[in-house]
């Protein structure tokens, strides 16, 4: 075991970490103590559903709260916990707390898992993670349990507000509102300031990533010493929260918001561009969304947050890259420049890689569901990139796909969350490769 241990790469710790996780998972679902049919759930059921927990998606096959008994719903919640802030991150702050060395080697797969750029300090960072992690949600589920208890009462509304801060924060999407109906999401609180900014900013603070935490930790408000990459990760967030909800304002506020408030509207608006971002809650039903809202919807959830965060999609910064590239095409500039700084080649090829690694799972994922059942394309896309993008928002057609489509949408889900490139890198060879250049030769491109 160790000398197997020894070969794989940090990408492979890291899928097959998942794996696990996922795995017992789907165990402790399929129990019948989790869930209240008699029998218990089915392998798929519980796999679909322990892969959207783990994976911090949101999408279900079955209600949350309708299907799943208390102790199913403490388990989706300990793997929307341990998939949002990382396995390795947590096996080291226990790591810390029991005084055992931690090793290089550990140190490396947690680099990956965190997605810093060096190594150095990353258990210092690692204990900040989890110290941020505790003051956010715990202060998450304070505002919210003061909420919810005007409803639920003192204990469940306590439960409630734990449950969809640890769910927002970790950009998971579930939620416990199915009492009266099933998958209603929080459309029962979209006039509710309260409930709506205490999940957005839950949303945001754990999509922005933990190196944007440190940067600021150390730097306080003085945006001249931030990193490149938080400045980036800021000024791109902001952009498509501000730029988001003003286009679901234009689209819907004379169609499906008509009804509401003109807070209401503005409200809603800001929920639909932040959700969107990896997050699949939804105070409007999307299902009823124009074209255009589930267009914007959908290039939304296929950017999806920032990196060594918990959330998906291809990245901001993996978006900006990519834009500085064309720009330095089209305008014959030498490199990719921004704050007076020059982005190495390797970045760029990278973002290249995650981008179209993303859209080929896209497309042969639509060409599979869209061969084995009969659903609009919007729909399928719809949630094919909320899959991949570990959004969890979705037109309906979730708990409608057939076993071949639950099993694309649960790979879709283990890809958005461990990182497609990374994915394919775990499943690549392991040998080194000789550096001989080949001859060039040029081709016409466009």
């Amino acid at each position: 075991m160790a000398l197997i241990y020894k070969k794989l790469t940090q990408s492979q710790m890291i899928v097959i970490g998942f794996l696990i996780i996922i795995l017992t998972g789907t165990f402790l679902l399929m129990l019948p103590i989790s869930n209240r049919e008699m029998g218990g759930a089915s392998f798929l059921e519980a796999l679909f559903t322990a892969t959207s927990a783990t994976c911090v998606t949101g999408l279900v096959v079955r209600d949350t709260y309708q299907y799943w008994t208390l102790f199913g719903q403490v388990v989706i919640l300990i793997l929307i916990q341990i998939g949002g802030l990382g396995f390795m991150t947590i096996g080291v702050f226990f790591s810390i707390i029991l005084r055992r060395k931690i090793g290089l080697r550990t140190r490396g797969i947690l680099q990956e898992s965190v997605n810093t750029l060096q190594i150095g300090g990353i258990v210092r960072l690692a204990k900040k993670i989890i110290l941020g992690t505790a003051i956010f949600e715990g202060i998450g589920a304070i505002i919210l349990s003061i909420r919810f208890y005007k409803r639920f009462g003192l204990i469940k509304g306590i439960y409630y507000g734990i449950f969809h801060s640890i769910s927002a924060f970790c950009n998971a999407g579930f939620d416990l509102m199915g009492q009266k109906n099933k998958y209603i999401s929080l459309s029962e609180y979209t006039d509710d300031w309260i409930i709506n900014v205490t999940i957005m900013l839950l949303i945001i603070i754990g999509g922005i990533g933990f190196l944007v935490w440190d940067d600021i930790s150390k730097n306080k408000l003085n945006y001249k010493k931030y990193k490149l990459h938080s400045k980036i990760v800021l000024i791109t967030t902001t952009i498509l929260i501000l730029g988001g909800a003003a286009l679901f304002y234009i689209f819907e506020r004379n169609y499906l918001m008509k009804d509401l408030s003109d807070s209401g509207i503005i409200l809603s608006s800001l929920f639909s561009s932040v959700t969107a971002r990896t997050a699949g809650y939804n105070t409007i039903d999307t299902a009823l969304l124009q074209d255009n809202s589930k267009l914007l919807t959908m290039l939304l959830m296929f950017i999806g947050g920032s990196p060594g965060s918990t959330a998906g999609g291809i990245k901001t910064t993996t978006l900006v890259v990519l834009i500085l590239y064309l720009r330095a095409n089209i305008k014959k500039i030498n490199g990719c420049n921004i704050y007076g700084r020059r982005l190495d080649d390797e970045t760029i090829k990278k973002a290249s890689a995650v981008l179209c690694t993303n859209l080929f799972l896209t497309v042969g994922a639509a060409l599979v569901i869209s061969t084995v059942q009969q659903f609009t394309l919007t729909d399928i896309s719809f949630e094919i990139l909320s899959a991949i993008g570990t959004v969890g928002m979705s037109t309906g057609i979730t708990r409608d796909l057939n076993t071949v489509s639950r099993i694309v949408i649960i790979f879709l889900m283990f890809c958005g969350r461990v990182g497609s490139l990374s994915f394919a890198l775990s499943i690549g060879s392991n040998k080194k490769t000789i550096p001989v250049a080949q001859p060039i030769e040029h081709i016409t491109i466009g």
